[in-house]
């Protein structure tokens, strides 16, 4: 079926903030590279474990036995078009005299950031730097370049660490889109908030004989990510004749700052009583195979895998997962603003989705993709498949390690033969659909503000294509890499306009 053309809408105020960006943009890479220990940064203050990747270098992609002549991130930032930001933002810092105007400043500058990386991702024509328009991986690295100069920033009189981590907080919000949702008010217009993630398993990969440089996973995009900057600000008419007006935010690949309420932050205020109130929440992850699965069942036990900090909340021990009961690190913590509570019942081990599944799948959103090289997604007509994932894991006694897995594998036709069977009542949850990593935790999130508000709209999951495929070991970008990312972000594109096409 054919779908109208998206618009995309200019906000209100970003305009001088997009021409603050070019600007600097427009600075030559040369003298754009930060240096660290100069002016008023203290290169003894320590970098998290994100920023610390920042000096990585890969091998040299024509010559693996020698490094790469820049690292990875400036290779990355500077493909993007962003050489020069680091060093504007570092020279306005420095100056910058009080704690005050530099969080007013890292707020600026962070948003500023996230509007040129809109403007890049939905840019048709030529954009700067050599890396595709599409590409979500020059955002990352710019802000966590960015970050690293926030943190380690020395004003007259110090700052406490309290005050060091609000200010690097402050600009990375801003630099998700986190502070930039404006949702319009009105009965004939649909309002929805889409998430993307960051990139994530930086560590490891395919490493060569060049002495000091890293695995090849470093490379590795989000084409959630890229899926959200391409939707950000934009608008689209249902098949109704109404307009829709989407907005878009990126999540971190880390547990402390889901746990400090990143998510609720920014999506809880629309789900609210109001004008502004929003008609569906999306989130969206990237999982692998071919195919786009739909998330039924998210689980409130999380932390079996690392974040990109390397922090892991919930190891096993022994070979043996631990158990739910009485075990917070486990168990997905709600901050107080938002309705934390206690117990294995308070918030609930399950959460569902809200989805229009049935409509979502029969859309065919994948008739007018172009299949990227090796998709493997056995019907020929599409890009790639879209399945609803009923798949789950459970304690069925909360007090025993013993797990139990139903819906597995799910069926890739729709409806299925036989409806699929829930989580037991009085069940401790080991893993949703979409497992027990950040994606599953920003769907439980997202789906118990959604119960709390008490809305009913559509509110859940979309699970992508993996588009980690490279035609070389140490290229920073290629062909078929690209074309995967575009793809999947195309077809998730459509999936979200199928939703709002059902929505009242």
């Amino acid at each position: 079926m054919s779908r109208p053309r998206t618009a995309v809408r200019v906000r209100a105020g970003a305009v001088a903030l997009a021409l603050c960006a070019s600007t600097a943009l427009a600075v030559p890479v040369a003298q754009a590279t930060p240096r660290p220990g100069a002016g008023c940064l203290d290169p003894s203050i320590p970098l998290s474990v994100e920023e610390g990747r920042l000096t990585a270098h890969l091998p040299d992609a024509a010559d693996p036995t020698v490094p790469a002549d820049r690292t990875y991130a400036r290779t990355v930032i500077e493909g993007g078009g962003f050489g020069a930001y680091t060093a504007a933002l570092t020279a306005a810092l420095c100056r910058t005299r009080t704690l005050d105007a530099a969080t007013a400043l890292a707020e600026r500058r962070g948003e500023a950031l996230w509007d040129a990386a809109v403007r890049r991702a939905q840019t048709a024509g030529h954009v700067r730097g050599d890396l595709p328009a599409s590409d979500d991986r020059p955002l990352y690295w710019t802000r966590v370049e960015a970050m690293a100069a926030l943190r380690q920033w020395s004003p007259p009189g110090g700052l406490t660490d309290t005050e060091r981590a609000g200010l690097v907080e402050t600009f990375e919000k801003a630099a998700r889109g986190m502070f930039d949702i404006d949702l319009p008010a009105g009965d004939d217009v649909v309002r929805v908030i889409v998430s993307g993630f960051d990139v994530y398993t930086l560590d490891g990969g395919t490493t060569g004989p060049a002495p000091g440089t890293v695995g090849n996973n470093i490379r590795h995009g989000n084409p959630s990510g890229a899926t959200a900057l391409a939707l950000d600000g934009t608008t689209y008419r249902t098949d109704d004749g109404r307009t829709t007006h989407i907005e878009a935010y990126t999540l971190p690949v880390s547990y402390p700052e889901f746990e400090r309420g990143y998510l609720e932050d920014t999506v809880g205020p629309f789900m609210e009583p109001g004008p502004r109130q929003v008609d569906a929440s999306i989130t969206v992850s990237q999982a692998g195979g071919s195919q786009f699965n739909l998330e039924q069942w998210n689980a409130r036990y999380h932390g079996t895998f690392a974040g990109n900090d390397r922090g892991l909340p919930c190891p096993a021990i022994g070979g043996v997962p631990q158990l739910a009961v009485d075990n917070p690190g486990c168990n997905i913590q709600v901050v107080d603003r938002w309705g934390g509570g206690d117990g294995l019942t308070d918030p609930p081990q399950w959460t569902s989705a809200s989805l229009p599944i049935a409509e979502m799948i029969a859309a065919d959103t994948g008739a007018d993709v172009p299949r990227p090289p090796g998709d493997t997604w056995p019907d020929p007509s599409v890009a790639f498949g879209v399945v609803w994932n009923t798949s789950y894991t459970q304690f069925p006694d909360c007090t025993s390690p013993v797990r139990q897995t139903f819906n597995s594998p799910p069926p890739v036709t729709y409806p299925p033969a036989t409806p699929p069977v829930p989580p037991a009542d009085g069940s401790c949850s080991y893993s949703g659909g979409g497992g027990n990593y950040l994606s599953n935790e920003s769907a439980y999130r997202n789906t118990l503000l959604r119960d709390r508000a008490g809305l009913d709209i559509p509110a859940g999951h979309i699970h992508t294509p993996d588009m980690q495929h490279f035609e070389t070991d140490f290229g920073v970008s290629d062909a078929t890499f690209d074309a995967w990312r575009t793809s999947i972000a195309a077809q998730a594109t459509n999936l979200v306009h199928a939703v709002v096409n059902t929505t009242d």
